[in-house]
């Protein structure tokens, strides 16, 4: 028997099947990452530069002289670099500031290209606002200089102050330029010369690495990639592979791998935050939490004698109230074994605790041998 169906009702039916197809996928496919967002490639870096220099045009907030030798001597040795001798006389300007200037080559940065600088104040000045920073170079750990920077200063704060009060919003001792910096000199780095490239990974992990390997020797169809320790990936550079080293890296770059994270609690004593890992598991394990909490307040009155009493005097009278909080209300709460994350938070909150408890509660059940996870305490 043959049934014949409405072209509509198919192509309705087709699109509800795609839809449940999607929905029903597995989710471990969308928890993955590119291999970009997991691994650092060897050489592929940028190299931090310093230099010492001098911000002039502030309206009265630069150093003090008096206080900032430093910024003196830097004053005097610039103004006799032009042509202007000031070693005999008495400067009191307070619209020059000492700074050290920050900033990050490029990976790959060519001569000529700009990259964008920090300014930082380095003596007593109270703002950088509407300052100019002067010609200074910056250099890498080696001592030689790679760019130099110059330009005007935008500060993101700023303070006021009158006789009476202060305001101050953000910080601006601290400003930026960007594109400020010019490179003068290029970091040589040859692809073409590697034998072997190595994959550093951001979280080192065994388990990452070994997938890491799996997902690049399927995409390439023989094994080029090899997982040395948890932290290093070694790529094998055929000459073949050394032809299109740019696409290939490219391509792996773009492969998914789903990362595996270690059951790890870290905690911040300090601002009390608490981050729990997916993979943490707690055996079986009964939890009371409670405190002994005594409030004393005191609400002193004032008495005060009748009008027209003969030796009558005002007295500030002491009224104290004690209260005692044995934490009764708190019950013994039962954590199953092998909870997963949510049902561990879900019964940390049914106790009715704060963070700093929590903190202390975990700390309890890893000493228990009931929390199979490592604690990390910042």
């Amino acid at each position: 028997m043959i049934l014949f169906c409405h072209p509509r009702r198919v192509l309705s039916s087709v699109i509800l099947l795609l839809a449940l197809l999607v929905f029903n996928l597995p989710t471990s496919s969308f928890a993955s990452s590119r291999i970009k967002d997991l691994v650092d490639i060897e050489g592929v870096r940028e190299n931090q530069l310093i230099g010492y220099g001098l911000v002039v045009g502030l309206n009265g907030t630069g150093d003090s002289l008096n206080n900032s030798p430093f910024t003196l001597q830097s004053l005097q040795g610039m103004l006799e670099r032009m042509g202007v001798n000031t070693r005999n006389t008495n400067l009191r300007t307070k619209n020059v500031a000492a700074v050290i200037v920050t900033g990050n080559l490029p990976a790959f940065a060519t001569q000529g290209s700009r990259m964008d600088v920090t300014i930082s104040a380095l003596g007593d000045s109270t703002s950088l606002q509407g300052g100019t920073l002067l010609v200074t170079p910056l250099v890498g750990a080696n001592g030689e200089v790679f760019s130099v920077a110059q330009g005007s200063l935008a500060i993101g704060g700023f303070a006021a102050q009158g006789d009476a009060a202060t305001i101050t919003r953000g910080v601006p001792t601290v400003g930026r330029i960007a594109n400020g910096a010019l490179i003068e000199r290029e970091i040589e780095y040859d692809f073409l010369a590697l034998k072997t490239l190595r994959l550093a990974l951001r979280n080192p992990d065994l388990t990452t690495a070994i997938r890491i390997t799996n997902v690049i020797n399927s995409f390439i169809g023989f094994k080029i990639a090899k997982a040395e320790n948890p932290a290093t990936v070694r790529l094998f550079l055929t000459p073949k592979i050394k032809a299109n080293m740019m696409g290939l890296l490219t391509d792996i770059e773009q492969l998914r791998v789903e990362p595996d994270i270690p059951a790890k609690v870290v905690i911040d004593e300090q601002s009390g935050i608490i981050v729990i890992g997916s993979n943490v598991r707690v055996s079986t394990v009964a939890i009371a939490q409670g405190n002994l909490t005594v409030t004393i307040s005191e609400t002193p009155q004032v008495s005060q004698a009748a009008p027209l009493a003969p030796g009558g005097e005002t007295v500030v009278v002491p009224r104290t109230d004690v209260s005692v909080d044995n934490g009764g209300d708190k019950k013994l709460a039962i954590v199953k074994n092998g909870v997963s994350l949510q049902s561990l938070v879900d019964g940390l909150n049914a106790l009715g605790i704060g963070p700093r408890d929590m903190i202390s509660i975990l700390q309890s059940i890893k000493a228990a041998g009931a929390l199979q996870a490592e604690i990390e305490v910042m």
